[in-house]
């Protein structure tokens, strides 16, 4: 940025700094670093990856795309001692074949295709050596880095979010908690002919390799060119299950990278993978968020107000920080209350949201930290928003709000 500011300087131009970070070069060189520096740093650009132009230049999502799931990859020295440490020196008697290539690199680990000598098909994550062991530094420096830039007020509680996000990242690490989300996920959508989550090999899965049944799919983008119905129908799925999650299972997948969506064109169902970031909600909580969606589709300022006071996004006191919640709320409602219709592609309403608050500036009684399982469920319902962007899709959210919030 400064040799680029310096050179237009020179040629008489004013430098813009919006400009100078948001270049498409930039974005190539830190979509490179982020790839090769894994954990929880990688993280952070994969939730970049996800906006789909709201926020970031479209440019910058194409090219963060990658670290969805194209990470740098392990060397094959490196693989073979995660494998050895965890299954043995004799490892491949177990596997008529085992791809050393990987056929995704993300965050914390790896998948290879495998099949084992019975003939089973198989999807082996091997978690990248020293990955959990990085994870208490990474989040320390990331709040050293948010406190001397002074993006957010010296006196906001950093600590509690910072051991949640530390107890949540070791959770993704542990492959064996992992595999037990993934099958208690696996049951409360068995019998529903639109999704699928693949079946864990129990006697191959250890704290860093998981295995499980391999299934044929294509990456959630590829939908991205097929008809509007079809684009719509998966969409709207998605946000169905994530209102399910909520308000049915008590059980929620937080992570809503890309990469863990996949597409079967045959079956039209729709595959869901990595369960290392679940997380079981309060039914007290569950009942909370109920009563704050009937606010907001009665648009009752009042038992909005109320509601989100009661789930503890910020406290009496705090009436600035009230008056802006409550006026995003109305503002996300105003568009989805509008026609029977909700285009997510023609919306701007990340951007005019986060207008809204930037215009408010910076000032610490603007600061809450919500109450963490909140928060997660905000980072899936995000996610889910934006992926519904991304794919285009037309639906009638109003119809199915009014379904979960009875």
């Amino acid at each position: 940025m400064a040799l680029n500011g310096a050179r237009q300087l020179l040629s008489g131009t004013p430098p813009n700094l919006a400009e100078l970070l948001l270049a498409p070069a930039n974005a190539v060189k830190v979509a490179d670093k982020l790839s090769h520096m894994r954990g929880a740093v990688m993280k952070m650009g994969q939730l970049l990856s996800m906006d789909a132009g709201q926020i970031l230049p479209v440019e910058w999502s194409l090219v963060l795309a990658r670290l969805q799931a194209d990470a740098s990859p392990m060397p094959v020295f490196q693989l073979e001692r995660q494998l050895v440490q965890h299954w043995g020196p004799r490892w491949r008697d177990q596997f008529e074949h085992f791809a050393m290539v990987p056929i995704a690199a993300a965050s914390i680990g790896q998948v290879h295709r495998a099949r084992t000598r019975t003939g089973r098909d198989l999807a082996v994550k091997v978690q990248y050596p020293g990955v959990a062991a990085s994870i208490d530094s990474d989040l320390d420096n990331l709040v050293s880095l948010l406190r001397t830039s002074r993006m957010i007020p010296a006196d906001v509680p950093l600590e509690a979010l910072k051991a949640e996000a530390r107890r949540q990242l070791h959770e993704e690490a542990d492959y064996l908690h992992e595999a037990a989300q993934m099958t208690a996920y696996g049951g409360l959508i068995a019998d529903d002919p639109t999704l699928l989550v693949p079946e864990v090999e129990v006697a191959l899965t250890g704290g860093a390799v998981l295995a499980m049944s391999y299934v044929e799919s294509e990456p959630i983008d590829w939908l991205a060119n097929r008809p509007q119905a079809e684009r719509n129908r998966v969409a709207e799925r998605l946000i169905r299950l994530t209102l399910q999650e909520v308000f049915e299972f008590g059980l929620i997948q937080t992570d809503p990278n890309f990469a863990n969506f996949r597409y079967q064109p045959k079956s039209g169902r729709i595959v869901l993978l990595d369960f290392g970031a679940s997380r079981t909600i309060p039914a007290a909580l569950t009942a909370q968020l109920r009563q704050l969606l009937r606010a907001a589709l009665s648009r009752d300022k009042a038992a909005q107000r109320q509601s989100i006071i009661e789930i503890g996004y910020f406290t009496p006191q705090q009436h600035r920080l009230a008056a802006l919640a409550i006026d995003l709320l109305a503002m996300g409602m105003d568009d989805v209350l509008a026609g029977s219709q909700f285009d997510f592609a023609a919306a701007d309403l990340p951007r005019r949201a986060s207008d809204r608050a930037l215009a408010e500036g910076f000032a610490a009684d603007l600061w809450s930290i919500p109450p963490i399982d909140a928060l997660f469920i905000h980072r899936k319902i995000g996610g889910i928003y934006l992926l519904a962007s991304r794919l285009g899709a037309v639906i009638d959210i109003h119809a199915l709000l009014d379904e979960f919030a009875n």
